[in-house]
């Protein structure tokens, strides 16, 4: 990231930003999967202090990458991208898994809806089509949308889905100004601020390889911090962007 930046050469264009912590095992498959598509994206994997072979394995196929020294969590990690996003340019930035559950296919039509309404946000969803089943994740899911309901008077489908594209304002805002997590209560404090959030279908696969941190226990305790952070804390938040 050192000398010379041309800002103006990435103007219009997407970058995917890739959290990966230990991601080793899928990241080939990811990387793989943005190249095949017709549509022009560039990306950037941040390794949140990987200790797998993250790093070996950009360094020996030639990502582009962002090491970070250490683990600071989905938050860090994200702003560090979004702060690269910033300083290059770019005019929107997706939040994109490295564990290969999102599909780099989806990204246009995140775009597309983008352009369509001249959204600030743009949230993957997987229950535009469908209907939330009763699991103990999709009951979260579902509660975290009424959440959002009552304090925002919107609704959204599928809060939980990590497939989101942000607009330049956006991306400025989270490099700059806000120091929140990429989470469902940030997106619900951002639609009571003014951002135009909207929603297009996506399709979310199953992670390549690895365990999820959103294990039975963990998904419980995450869903009681998203409500009450949505429902209480948000209402001391200072406007940011």
């Amino acid at each position: 990231m050192a000398g010379s930046i041309d800002r103006e050469s990435n103007r219009g264009k997407v970058i995917l930003i890739i959290p990966a912590y230990n991601e080793a095992g899928n990241l080939s498959k990811v990387v793989s999967d943005i190249l095949a598509q017709e549509f022009p994206m560039d990306y950037v994997i941040v390794s949140d202090g990987s200790t797998d072979g993250t790093i070996e394995l950009c360094e020996r196929e030639g990502y582009n990458y962002i090491s970070l020294p250490v683990n600071l969590g989905l938050a860090g990690c994200f702003q560090t991208g979004m702060k690269y996003a910033y300083r290059m340019g770019y005019s929107y930035a997706v939040q994109f898994d490295g564990d290969g559950q999102h599909r780099a296919s989806d990204i246009e039509a995140l775009y597309d809806k983008m352009r369509e309404g001249n959204y600030d946000i743009v949230l993957g969803s997987r229950f535009l089509n469908r209907n939330k089943g009763g699991s103990m994740r999709e009951i979260g899911s579902r509660l975290i949308s009424m959440a959002i309901r009552l304090t925002t008077g919107k609704v959204i489908t599928d809060p939980t889905c990590g497939l989101r594209m942000y607009s330049e304002r956006v991306i400025d805002g989270f490099a700059n100004k806000l120091n929140y997590g990429p989470e469902p209560d940030t997106i619900s404090y951002l639609m009571k601020n003014g951002a135009n959030v909207t929603e297009a279908p996506v399709t979310i696969d199953e992670r390549l390889s690895g365990e999820s941190y959103l294990r039975p226990v963990n998904a419980m305790k995450y869903m009681a911090r998203m409500l009450i952070s949505i429902l209480v804390v948000q209402s001391s938040r200072k406007k940011d962007l």
